[in-house]
């Protein structure tokens, strides 16, 4: 947590109102002339969608199962490293997961690939992240140590679900 480099957190499941959500922070941000430096949670993922489509025919193949929401897809450690790095410096990197080919065109990729990582803007008032885990606590990573403001529902909310989650993956 930092008072210098604050970071709130929007997090939950798709219809849990994030992007509603979401889009009232970014209203504030703009009436009140905060520069916010934006994550986006799918940013996280390990994987492509081509990759991820791999990992989840193998896992099924060795009698496992691999979720787009657990520790196996998503890369919480650097979630983690990003949060607290931006803390203490008010720097970090982002990019995109491309999900559509609206979003993938201008970059000259196809859906369900990553944009280049990239240096977030400076200076920012606040770090903005929307997305699954932005509170997420597992046996290896607690992310929501570093966030400022955490609003969201789901199992993010829920102290200690996510350790049940990734467990329930593994």
């Amino acid at each position: 947590m930092s008072a210098q480099h604050p970071i709130i957190a929007v997090t939950g499941s798709s219809g849990a109102g994030t992007t509603t959500t979401s889009l009232a922070f970014r209203k504030i941000f703009q009436q009140l002339n905060i520069c916010a430096a934006e994550l986006e949670g799918d940013s996280f993922h390990h994987f492509t969608r081509p990759e991820m489509d791999l990992a989840i025919r193998k896992a099924r193949d060795l009698g496992r199962h691999v979720s787009y929401f657990g520790p196996d897809a998503n890369n919480f450690d650097l979630l983690e490293r990003t949060f607290y790095h931006y803390g203490e410096s008010g720097r970090g990197q982002a990019r995109k997961y491309l999900h559509t080919y609206d979003e993938a065109v201008p970059y000259n990729q196809v859906p369900g690939t990553f944009t280049p990582w990239q240096p977030l803007p400076e200076p920012t008032d606040v770090l903005f992240y929307e997305g699954l885990h932005g509170g997420v606590v597992t046996e290896q990573n607690d992310v929501s140590r570093h966030v400022d403001l955490l609003v969201g529902g789901g199992t993010d909310s829920q102290p200690g679900m996510d350790t049940e989650i990734g467990a329930r993956y593994q």
